[in-house]
């Protein structure tokens, strides 16, 4: 019984910050499908592993949930690059390193 309310309360706490989020940064509510990142950050706290979400600051969940919306920010325009901007980006990040 417990394990559903923390799974409910989780769910509703971490689906706020996800919209939130989306809602107040244009690339992300231009080129972020919202339910898809609702579902996939529901899926990265599932209570089997993270079973009280509110055991986690605020501020902490917060930036946990930008990373991850913004790796697939990222990724996803990864995906629209030409063979010549991808080898450029290559390039790039292998100089960094």
């Amino acid at each position: 019984m417990t394990h559903s309310i923390n799974q409910q309360s989780n769910y509703q706490k971490l689906t706020a910050i996800v919209n939130n989020l989306i809602d107040n940064n244009p690339l992300y509510l231009e080129n972020l499908n919202r339910q898809e990142m609702i579902d996939n950050i529901n899926h990265n706290f599932d209570p089997a592993f993270v079973p009280d979400v509110n055991s986690i600051s605020e501020e902490s969940l917060i930036k946990r949930i930008k990373s991850i919306l913004s790796l697939h920010l990222v990724s996803g325009m990864l995906n629209d690059f030409t063979p010549e901007q991808m080898q450029i980006f290559d390039e790039s990040v292998k100089r960094g390193s």
